[in-house]
């Protein structure tokens, strides 16, 4: 079996046991890592491995973003004509649901490729989707998970069901993410799994829920939006007489297999349901802000031993860049200066593999230790000030960024290296998908 060194690089592990070495390497055999340490001692010790230079930069576990939306690629740049929303309804419906009403399997396909070169290029090695494409729903999830084969990403992917387009179009959109869910079940790779994607409660009838429950396979669960924006938690209190968290309780969406995104308005007493059914919450800061949709208690959903998660909504695939907003974000609302220190760090560090692992079950992820996955990213940063494992996490978070990734290597399988990406012809990825990109806008502009 094929044996990869990675070294001449500081090394990050994230293993309590060994967590830094100042000259380290990652011995890679096959798909797993099979032994970490200095330079010097795996360099001697498998002379006859293939060599990965790390160029004195810092190697460290490649990032897991657990909320994602890879379809939104495509409105980077997007003008619709007479849209000027004021506020977060007015967005959904102005912006989101006008593109994925439109979206074709093959602009969902090159969507999907040009996202994925941009996790490759980013060092983002997991991403949770959550897709939505009303215009084209059956086969849309194959077809982001044969990209996602091509380029090497591990994904768990889901399809957004909603009521907004009628029964029939809502039951297609269940059965989309059923099938999707039984096929991924199946796949012996560790790369692939599914989940049953639900837009928000405001769009899903309590009919809904429950057909959404009856065809969830067992061993998976939902990824839904909750309490995003303010209307959601109206709309609940109106029709149902009970809050979104709640709701979704009552109903048996909630546990260990469900992510529960955004979750911004919520009560001290939904954040004990969460935290009680060990329901998964994923924060996406720099949408909350660019949607202004508010900052939601986070810290305290992290204190309250709720499974809190980073993610990107589709804002962008550079979790290092999700990282210093959240950090920023919540010592501003907070007015605190002392907020988000260890935090933020635990929730992309710690917790997002964390709730990757409930899915991805064959090694584990976000740590470079034996029988972990090889899943690793090298970046280009040469530290100004002394480096160690105990003030890792502030050089990330001040001196690096995404662009900051020189090498990415996911199960084992080396998918850029020294800033060249390996996969596919990344000039002629991006022409097909900017051409994809204005058959879309034109039809929404039509």
């Amino acid at each position: 079996m094929k044996e990869i060194l990675v070294g001449n690089a500081r090394l990050v592990t994230r293993d309590p046991q060994q967590p830094y070495f100042e000259k380290g390497a990652v011995l890679i055999t096959g798909e797993a890592v099979t032994e970490v340490g200095s330079e010097e001692d795996l360099a001697a010790k498998y002379p006859q491995a293939e060599r990965i230079d790390g160029h004195g930069g810092v190697i460290m576990p490649g990032m897991v973003c657990t909320h994602n939306h890879i379809y939104s690629a495509f409105a980077r740049g997007l003008s619709i004509r007479g849209y000027s929303a004021t506020d977060f309804m007015g967005i959904l419906e102005g912006q989101w649901w006008k593109i994925d009403r439109t979206l074709t399997l093959d602009e969902t396909k090159w969507s999907a490729a040009a996202t994925y070169l941009d996790c490759i290029k980013n060092g983002s090695t997991t991403v949770f989707d959550h897709h939505a494409s009303y215009g084209s729903i059956r086969g849309s999830l194959d077809t982001i998970a044969k990209e996602a084969e091509n380029f090497g990403i591990r994904s768990c992917l889901c399809y957004e069901v909603s009521d907004r387009d009628g029964e029939d179009k809502m039951k297609e959109a269940v059965l989309e993410n059923e099938d999707f869910i039984l096929k991924a079940q199946k796949d012996k790779t560790g790369m692939l799994a599914g989940m049953m994607g639900m837009h928000a409660p405001f769009t899903l009838a309590d009919a809904t829920l429950e057909f959404c429950r009856e065809h969830t396979p067992e061993g998976a669960g939902f990824h839904i939006h909750v309490s995003e924006g303010i209307d959601d938690v109206y709309d609940s209190l109106k029709k149902y007489g009970v809050r979104p968290v709640e709701r979704l309780y009552n109903l048996g969406i909630l546990g260990r297999l469900t992510i529960a995104g955004h979750c911004i308005h919520v009560s001290p007493a939904e954040i004990g349901l969460l935290a009680s059914t060990d329901t998964m919450v994923v924060h996406n800061p720099e949408s909350n802000m660019g949607n202004a949709v508010g900052c939601g208690p986070v810290m305290e959903m992290v204190h309250d031993g709720v499974l809190t998660g980073l993610g990107t909504d589709g804002y962008t695939n550079d979790m290092f860049e999700s990282y210093k907003v959240a950090n920023i974000l919540h010592k501003h609302h907070l007015c605190n200066p002392g907020a988000a220190w260890a935090e933020v760090p635990k929730m992309l560090f710690e917790n997002n593999p964390l709730i990757a692992g409930r899915y991805f079950k064959e090694r584990p992820l976000g740590v470079l230790k034996e029988g972990a996955a090889a899943d690793l990213i090298i970046t280009d940063y040469i530290p100004d000030t002394p480096m160690d494992g105990s003030n890792a996490n502030s050089h990330i978070l001040f001196g690096m960024n995404g662009r900051s990734v020189i090498t990415t290597i996911v199960n084992g399988r080396v998918l850029m290296q020294d800033r060249k990406v390996l996969v596919c012809d990344e000039e002629e990825v991006l022409a097909e998908s900017r051409a994809s990109a204005q058959k879309l806008w034109d039809a929404i502009n039509s």
